[in-house]
């Protein structure tokens, strides 16, 4: 089980990761739909930012467990966020993209939870 733990971990953190790079260096990908969802641009960098910190706490949790538990719930609680923020601008076909970064963070915390 801790192997599991550590390979989803691990996968969960660089997922997020490469999406606070891409937030952070504004690509279209990204920020299009932003765009569309009306989130601020104001906001764009300190969500960047919080998920980019998600992302390493992940991985600072595979030594101390209590800063990964709260990497974790930081990042579900903004995925969470993304999900109603979608839901809100009526975009469905999208609702899964935020869920592809919501799934892998909340496994590594059962796992980790569990180990």
């Amino acid at each position: 089980m801790h192997t599991a733990y550590v390979i989803v971990t691990i996968a969960a953190a660089l997922w997020v990761g490469f999406s606070a790079v891409s937030l952070l260096r504004r690509a279209p990908f990204v920020v299009d739909p932003l765009v569309a969802y009306g989130v601020p641009q104001s906001w764009w960098t300190p969500l960047g930012i919080a998920k980019a910190a998600g992302s390493i706490g992940l991985l600072l949790g595979l030594a101390v467990p209590p800063i990964g538990i709260a990497a974790a719930i930081g990042l579900i609680l903004y995925f969470t966020g993304a999900v109603i923020t979608v839901l809100r601008a009526h975009s469905y076909k999208t609702v899964a993209f935020p869920v592809l970064y919501l799934a892998p963070v909340a496994v590594a915390l059962g796992l980790g939870l569990v180990s």
